[in-house]
């Protein structure tokens, strides 16, 4: 075994470890979606190919990937608080270019906008007089607190 082969091994494994200690880092984080590492072995390979008795020449992370599945939805006291069952993300603006997050605390600021911690507003598709909704574009969520006009029914 060359001294190659055995560092290969050994960065896998800390890059693996780092992954791990990064999921248990944030555990508690809202909307935190753990992260896998997977790796790949590797071959010496000649112009004819990879031969029928090679042995492998090390080993490599092919990829860090993101977990999606369903985590735990906790109730809270906070009716703004929201949680997404399944796959999808919340948009939210930053000043114009959008973001997308998994976490679902947010809060009215003081002028009436549905923001999370970092200020950036969540995005809606907006209703349409007479019913449904505008799914060309989106726009940031406002929470009318005043009392709006009287309107007569039919």
């Amino acid at each position: 075994m060359t001294f190659r082969l055995a560092l290969s091994g050994l960065n896998a494994a800390t890059a693996d470890l780092n992954v791990t200690a990064n999921n248990i880092a944030n555990s508690s984080t809202t909307g935190f979606k753990e992260s896998r590492a997977e790796f790949a072995e590797l071959f010496a390979v000649s112009p004819q190919g990879v031969a029928t008795l090679a042995t492998g020449n090390g080993v490599r992370v092919s990829d860090i990937a993101q977990q999606f599945s369903q985590g735990n939805i906790d109730f809270t006291d906070n009716n703004l608080d929201l949680a997404i069952s399944g796959t999808g993300f919340f948009t939210v603006s930053d000043n114009g270019s959008f973001a997308y997050t998994r976490a679902g605390a947010f809060r009215t600021d003081a002028t009436g906008y549905v923001v999370n911690a970092q200020g950036q507003r969540l995005q809606v598709f907006p209703p349409v007089q007479g019913g449904g909704f505008n799914t060309g574009a989106l726009a940031d969520l406002r929470l009318v607190t005043s009392e709006s006009a009287p309107s007569a029914t039919s």
